[in-house]
């Protein structure tokens, strides 16, 4: 349905401590096989260890590592190595302006960025589909900085995604919660997003 709307990447979602859309590992090799050879196949991951995630890869065969928590066991750049090929975008929670120095440090042994409204500092982790858009300004900030393409998400929906186009300017939008019914895509949800998407004045 996302690839039919016109999607360019799908965000397949594995264990996470909170949020909406995450589906089984078999259910994510399923559909990373059949993704088209044109569309990326994110693999949104929060394990903290660069061994584990080279492991899920492996098994799951995706082509873009989303990583959604801090490395805690190893670096970007052993992460690189380990999976030649494979694109690696570091998510950043755009909390403040420290969001910009942990965007900077990140980004140059990264391919690409996500700015996203969660939070890895509270009891149960927020990191990601909080439904909750963040201080764009600063994300603009960041998109100035950083060498690397940055997608925009948090809180996205077909009634923002033109300002936050035209604001941000990013390479690209993550959407979840925004074209969600009963946490399942909405069909009518994501054809509105779209023509948000194609509403924005970019040039």
């Amino acid at each position: 349905m996302a690839v039919e709307s016109g999607a360019s990447a799908v965000g397949l979602v594995s264990e996470m401590p909170s949020g909406p859309g995450v589906i089984s590992e078999e259910l994510i090799q399923e559909i990373a096989a059949t993704v088209p050879p044109a569309v990326s196949s994110f693999l949104l991951t929060c394990c903290p260890d660069v061994a584990g995630i080279v492991r899920q890869q492996i098994r799951l065969r995706v082509n873009t590592i989303q990583i959604c928590d801090r490395l805690e066991k190893g670096d970007h750049r052993e992460l690189r190595d380990a999976l030649p090929g494979v694109s690696i975008v570091q998510v950043v929670h755009v909390n403040g302006l420290e969001s910009v120095e942990e965007a900077l440090a990140a980004a140059p042994f990264v391919d690409g960025l996500l700015l996203d409204s969660g939070s890895k500092t509270e009891t149960l982790k927020e990191l990601g589909g909080t439904g909750r858009v963040h201080d764009w300004s600063i994300s603009k900030l960041i998109r100035q900085e950083v060498k690397v393409p940055v997608f925009l998400a948090g809180g996205l929906s077909s009634s923002n995604v033109t300002e936050a186009l035209e604001q941000v300017r990013p390479f690209g939008v993550d959407v979840c919660t925004g074209v969600r019914t009963d946490g399942r895509l909405d069909p009518t949800k994501l054809a509105a997003f779209f023509r948000g998407v194609n509403e924005a004045k970019l040039s």
